[in-house]
């Protein structure tokens, strides 16, 4: 009665017709005031502070558990909450040990190889600054492990927050039982590693040293740990909490002491210091090692043979002259500022930010509720909103229809001539004999498909009815020829008598069960997309387009023709997406037939009722149609012309008309032992009854066995070897167009690239968030790095600072990648369901599609990194200074541009052939962790192992660090800080500069003061050419490393492709 479409007037009456009206006429009905009535009666019986409200507050604080609140809406106490999700999260632990096996195995792993970097290190000052770099690699592994836990809490919030709508438990208790039941794996991984990590590179082998290094890297675990749960759970979507988890991650490492010496951070980012646990647990650790220790010098300035010890100095901060060891505390307190008082007080200060971090994660918790969604409400794009359906609002994307949208404009309408005439039905018999399809389980077969038989014919609408697990899907997927599974499929499956060719699957059309859309187009873009791809390229693109327009007022969609997919809540309902499903199909202009899996499953009797008519409509109009169903009802099940029965194992029980009232149906069955069909009985309920297919019912008649034998199946016989001669006799509808209607693709290869990549680039831009956090992170990153080094100073340790500036801006790789991961996701799901096994395009494309569409924002990306690093940390004053301001400069954003294509191609071959974004940004991890740590700035190349060398000459961020720090830096002079000189005195009667000529002139170098005859002040860099000399950077080399990162990026396209032609293409299915 209240849907327009389906309520018929009587004539003469004039009932209610908007809901308005049907609201003052219930207003006005003596139902309504016999309702207000008996609600009056109900409130004098039962007042709310009566008798009755008190047994119900008994009742509950009966059902409550001791202690608890009588308002509170939860039945168990906070504590006994807090034990019941402890108890689910260690059965779930035990359920699947995997990820804590994993994160053990893994940890220890990648401890063997980064610590065979830095394997037993020596006891003399050649290895201060590589026990610098080992406790700050052990202090970043372990602090930012936990940084994957943003994701989890985002994977588990709504079944949280869900549970706790039911009044299950308070959030927080779950958050406070996610720490407890967590703890177990992070003490696994933090012993796997830091036990290998620790004896590997010969660190203090004390008892004591040794087991406070466990202590203290456990508590950054933990206290990371807080600070990446409170970033989750005070932030509402996973892209409010990625961008800022980043850019902590980044300043936290920065400002540990060891990147940025505190000396030499700026006066308006020195509380950052103040505030970061990681920085108290490096210099605990940075204590823990050199107190109380001598270290042996190694290197002595000069290194005259004959030169007295008291005219010699030892090549370390922190040594006397004279001495031959340099005191482990007077070298962290003359490098670092770091003193031994501080090292319980440390440990003190990062016991209270554990306990902080997770007080602010479990009140997060509590408070903050995940972005709901907005409602039943359609969104349409910009100037497209319709007038008729929202009162006063015009041109606003924002402002959405709230309600059902009416989805049959005129459900009982007829078929007009002009319409019959543009839309093309079926020209083609598909028809399919002894159809038996074979799969191994076990080593054992088993037998899906029995020797099926069957044809769909222009203008008839065929129902395919069977109980679960008869074969259904499976028989459409096999005709449709569109198997995923391995298996072997045999029988004739037959066009007009002519066996199936490549185009055949892009000829047909499959609306399967899975609405499967892309979020970001319109309904009408979708059509056009179909249309445009998988209609013959000899038809205009005009004629495309104005066909689309019919398909969209075929299936009465023009009410939201213009509106975004969108989810479930924010988008298309149910029906409009099915709609929008098969009009997918129609768009293609499917010559052969249409195949439909489950087109009501899970849909209500109205909008059943609404797909099946337009089911209907699109068989009068001359299309073929397949189409699996599930328990019909009896008005449902009398619109199908014909119906193909399954059982159990595949095998067919009848293939033939129903009938008017399913006459024709019950008659065979009846005929053939079933008892006769009850009047008003459902025809569909009955024969799955008959057969024994129903629950509870049972049959000892072989119907499978009586079909082959019946005079019905002799008939399909004969009709089948009669379009089987067709083929024989002459030419199919078919043939007689020009081959291109056999290509495997409609379009060609320079079509699809155009139009897959355009959507492509549609769905970037309709999805701000994804573009504003890559821009934000870039630009956040950069111009915070660039603050913090800001007019870096040409002092050994200004130049340090640099090129850990670049280094440091390096790992947001890591972030940039796993960005990225999501959306390719999205498109690659929708393409491999729906796009590929119809033969709308190439992978080839799909592939080239998404990384074209990532260049211009990784463009734009790279010009605000540049910009804000090049300029503040003063890299242009060296150009300048060299005269190639222009040069280094233009170069210079290459580098960044370079970089930015890196990161986006390296994506795409890491999640290439993963199946989730979670895996692959566990691979890209992985590989970066290796070309980070090998890429020559933790650890030179003339320092590494010779085993590892080769890893150092295949990252490519060793090449493209080099590129960078040549760049910003050759060819300018080195001033030392007054910390930075090595103090010595001359022989008696000498001054410093004649006592030093010959070693300055061998090993270079200059001194503050030639003229001296006490105290001379050496400086043993003399130029920025040498330090980069030293970590294997030569000013020469780079544009040679400019170009090799265009290989590294053609490297990683290639990759991409062969990964995912080899993982995820079919290779060829078995049919014999």
């Amino acid at each position: 009665m209240t849907f327009s479409a389906e309520r018929v007037i009587r004539p003469g009456y004039n009932p209610p017709r908007a809901p308005d009206e049907f609201a003052t006429a219930w207003k006005n009905s003596p139902q309504y005031r016999a309702l207000l009535s008996e609600i009056d009666e109900y409130k004098k019986q039962h007042p709310f502070d009566g008798p009755d409200a008190e047994t119900f507050r008994h009742l509950k604080k009966a059902h409550q558990a001791k202690g608890q609140r009588v308002k509170s809406p939860y039945t168990l106490t906070y504590s006994q909450q807090v034990q019941l999700c402890i108890w689910r999260g260690f059965r779930r632990l035990k359920a699947d040990p995997s990820l804590t096996l994993t994160m053990g195995i893994g940890n220890t792993v990648m401890a063997l190889i980064i610590s065979s970097l830095y394997f037993n290190l020596s006891t003399n000052t050649n290895s201060f600054y590589g026990r610098a770099v080992v406790l700050f690699v052990a202090i970043l592994f372990n602090a930012f492990a936990s940084m994957l836990e943003i994701l989890t809490l985002y994977a588990q919030r709504p079944i949280v927050e869900k549970q706790t709508r039911y009044a299950f438990y308070h959030p927080s208790a779950e958050s406070y039982a996610s720490v407890l039941v967590d703890l177990p794996a992070k003490i696994v991984s933090c012993i796997c590693f830091n036990i290998v990590f620790y004896f590997m590179t010969n660190l203090n082998r004390e008892p004591g040293a040794f087991f406070y290094y466990l202590l203290v890297t456990f508590l950054i675990v933990m206290a990371m740990s807080g600070v990446f749960r409170s970033v989750a759970s005070v932030s509402r979507t996973e892209q409010q909490a990625m961008v800022p988890g980043a850019v902590l991650m980044l300043a936290l490492l920065i400002f540990t002491g060891f990147v940025v010496p505190v000396d030499y951070m700026p006066g308006w980012c020195r509380w950052i210091n103040y505030l970061d646990p990681v920085a108290y647990g490096y210099e605990s650790l940075m204590i823990n090692e050199f107190h109380g220790r001598n270290f042996t010098c190694s290197t002595y300035i000069p290194d005259y043979a004959d030169a007295a010890a008291k005219n010699i100095a030892c090549d370390a901060i922190g040594a006397n002259p004279g001495q031959s060891y340099v005191n482990g505390d007077y070298y962290i307190s003359s490098a670092y500022r770091y003193e031994h008082s501080h090292k319980w007080r440390n440990v003190g200060i990062i016991v209270a930010m554990v306990i902080f971090n997770h007080l602010v994660y479990f009140i997060g918790s509590e408070y903050v509720t995940a972005k709901k969604s907005k409602g039943e409400v359609l969104v349409f794009r910009r100037g497209f909103v319709p007038g008729s359906s929202i009162k006063g609002i015009k041109n606003d994307v924002e402002k959405s229809l709230s309600g059902p949208v009416p989805v049959v404009a005129n459900a009982d309408r007829h078929i007009s001539g002009d319409e019959k005439g543009t839309f093309r039905g079926s020209t083609s018999v598909f028809h399919w004999n002894n159809v038996c399809y074979d799969i191994k389980i076990k080593k054992k077969t088993r037998r899906l498909l029995d020797n099926v038989d069957g044809w769909v014919k222009p203008g008839t609408l065929t129902a395919l009815v069977g109980v679960s697990g008869a074969g259904k899907t499976t028989l459409l997927d096999c005709l449709a020829d569109r198997r995923t599974g391995v298996g072997v499929l045999t029988g004739e499956m037959l066009v007009d008598g002519k066996i199936r060719d490549e185009s055949f699957q892009r000829k047909t059309g499959y609306a399967q069960q899975q609405d499967l859309h892309l979020e970001t187009s319109t309904v009408r873009e979708a059509l056009k997309f179909s249309a445009l791809l998988r209609q013959p390229a000899s038809i205009p693109k005009d004629e495309k387009l104005a066909y689309v327009d019919e398909v969209i007022k075929l299936l009465d969609m023009q009410e939201y023709a213009d509106a975004v997919v969108g989810v479930l809540g924010e988008g298309l309902n149910v029906e409009q997406r099915k709609r929008l499903t098969i009009g997918v199909e129609l768009a293609a202009k499917p010559p052969l037939l249409l195949f439909v899996d489950e087109p009501t499953s899970g849909l209500d009797s109205q909008t059943s009722w609404a797909i099946l008519d337009l089911l209907e409509k699109l068989s009068k109009v001359g299309q073929s149609i397949l189409c699996t169903i599930h328990q019909p009802s009896a008005m449902l099940f009398q619109r199908f012309d014909r119906l193909l029965l399954l059982q159990e194992g595949g095998q067919t029980v009848y293939f033939g008309e129903i009938g008017d009232n399913s006459e024709t149906l019950t008659d065979y069955f009846e005929r053939n032992g079933a008892s006769p069909c009850p009047p008003g009985a459902n025809p569909a309920e009955w024969m799955l009854e008959a057969i024994g297919a129903a629950p509870g019912s049972s049959s000892e008649t072989d119907w499978h066995h009586t079909w082959r034998s019946s005079p019905e199946y002799q008939a399909v016989q004969n009709e089948l070897a009669r379009l089987r001669a067709l083929g024989a006799e002459g030419p199919s509808v078919e043939e007689k167009h020009d081959l291109a209607s056999y290509r495997e693709f409609a379009a060609p290869l320079w079509q699809q690239f155009l139009v897959v990549t355009e959507r492509v680039f549609q769905q970037y831009w309709r999805t701000p968030t994804y573009i504003y956090s890559k821009i934000s992170l870039c630009i956040t990153a950069s111009l915070f790095v660039g603050l913090v080094f800001v007019n870096a100073p040409l002092s050994i340790q200004g130049l340090q600072n640099q090129m850990f500036a670049i280094f440091e801006l390096s790992s947001i790789f890591g972030q940039l990648v796993e960005q990225q991961m999501p959306h390719f996701v999205t498109q690659r799901s929708l393409y491999e369901v729906r796009e590929r096994p119809a033969k709308t395009y190439s992978w080839k494309i799909f592939m080239l599609s998404q990384i074209m569409a990532e260049i211009p924002w990784n463009t734009l990306a790279s010009v605000f990194t540049w910009a804000f690093i090049y300029y503040p940390v003063g890299f242009y004053k060296n150009a300048d200074a060299a005269g190639q301001g222009t040069e280094r400069g233009v170069l210079m954003w290459l580098l960044f541009w370079v970089f930015m294509l890196f990161a986006c191609t390296f994506a795409h071959m890491c999640i290439s052939f993963a199946d989730t974004a979670d895996e692959g940004g566990n691979n890209a991890n992985f590989l970066f962790i290796l070309i980070f740590f090998f890429s020559g700035v933790l650890a030179t190349k003339d320092q590494m192992p010779e085993f590892w060398v080769f890893l150092y000459r295949v990252s490519p961020l060793s090449y493209w660090i080099s590129a960078v720090l040549s760049t910003g830096l050759a060819n300018v002079d080195v001033t030392c800080a007054s910390n930075e000189y090595i103090t010595l005195n001359p022989p008696d009667g000498q001054a410093c500069g004649e006592y030093m000529a010959d070693y300055i002139t061998r090993a270079g170098g200059y001194l503050l003061d030639p003229s001296t005859t006490s105290d001379c002040k050496f400086c043993k860099i003399k130029e920025t050419n040498v330090y980069l000399a030293g970590i294997s950077s030569h000013y020469e080399d780079r544009w040679r490393n400019f170009g090799l990162m265009w290989v590294y990026i053609a490297f990683n396209i290639a990759a991409a492709l062969t990964l995912y032609w080899l993982v995820r293409m079919p290779k060829g299915k078995r049919k014999l």
